[in-house]
């Protein structure tokens, strides 16, 4: 039984701050982008933000509980959340303090582990893990969502995303067994990596942060994972790497080869205003 989905939304959205936009947006987004959280900037023409439609594609695909990671100090999810009601999900709230000693949240693997924290019932089920500004598909959450695999991600095949070459780029590879379990990741890969970095096909595969996760087996991992040296966070693939490395053939990565449309910068907001 897997029904639980935890969105990570406590980021600070810097980038997307910080960004220029090459396409005219209206003074709503521009606001919106400069001021909220990225999952609540509107991409349609409705105004509805990229949170309900993930929300959506995860009630078609089976989730009945919802775990959203804020920030101690937000109060947009909450306030979006009283005028809006999701029927057949349940939406609680997880909050990722910040520690003593920083300034900035301590990174996507923390934000779980605080959830595990204060929602103990977790540690002893199946859950699925996700980024609240990336729209994965009913398929891709539905894939994970019923896996029989205790620990599992969506391995995106790289040639399916529409993103620009630049982009792309910047995406660590992985690698993986004949039975398409984890072995290795690699950040920002140059093109002799890629060549090395593939699974049993030759095909080039991307974590796009679609996780399943078994609570008793991963919280160990969850608390004992290390800050990454550079970006000074405790990083969900780092925790995922460690349990694989530990323990053989516990992360399967399921293949799947579809476009994932995010939001990192302002330009993303254009390309997604003009899909819908």
């Amino acid at each position: 039984m897997n029904d639980s989905l935890i969105i990570l939304a406590a980021g600070l959205s810097s980038r997307m701050k910080k960004s220029k936009s090459s396409n005219i947006l209206s003074d709503t987004i521009l606001n919106q982008a400069n001021n909220v959280e990225k999952g609540l900037i509107g991409v349609d023409k409705k105004g509805n933000p990229l949170i309900h439609y993930l929300l959506v594609n995860a009630l078609h695909a089976g989730f009945e509980n919802i775990y959203l990671v804020i920030g101690e100090k937000s109060s947009n999810f909450r306030n979006y959340f009283r005028n809006n009601i999701y029927e057949g999900l349940n939406i609680q709230f997880a909050t990722q303090f910040i520690e003593n000693d920083r300034t900035k949240p301590s990174g996507t693997a923390d934000a779980v582990y605080q959830t595990l924290v204060q929602y103990p019932e977790l540690k002893n089920l199946n859950f699925c893990v996700c980024n609240s500004d990336n729209l994965y598909s009913k398929k891709a959450l539905s894939k994970i969502r019923t896996t029989k695999a205790l620990n599992a991600f969506i391995s995106y095949d790289r040639k399916c995303l529409k993103f620009n070459s630049e982009k792309i780029s910047s995406f660590s590879v992985l690698k993986l067994n004949k039975e398409n379990y984890l072995l290795d990741i690699l950040e920002k890969p140059s093109k002799l990596d890629l060549n090395n970095f593939k699974d049993y096909n030759g095909v080039s595969r991307v974590n796009m942060n679609l996780f399943k996760f078994n609570g008793s087996a991963f919280f160990k991992f969850l608390k004992d994972c290390p800050f990454d040296p550079v970006r000074n966070e405790k990083e969900l693939p780092t925790a995922v790497l460690n349990i694989s490395k530990n323990i053989p053939n516990s992360v399967l990565g399921i293949p799947h080869c579809e476009h994932v449309p995010d939001l990192t910068s302002k330009d993303d907001i254009s390309l997604l205003l003009n899909s819908f």
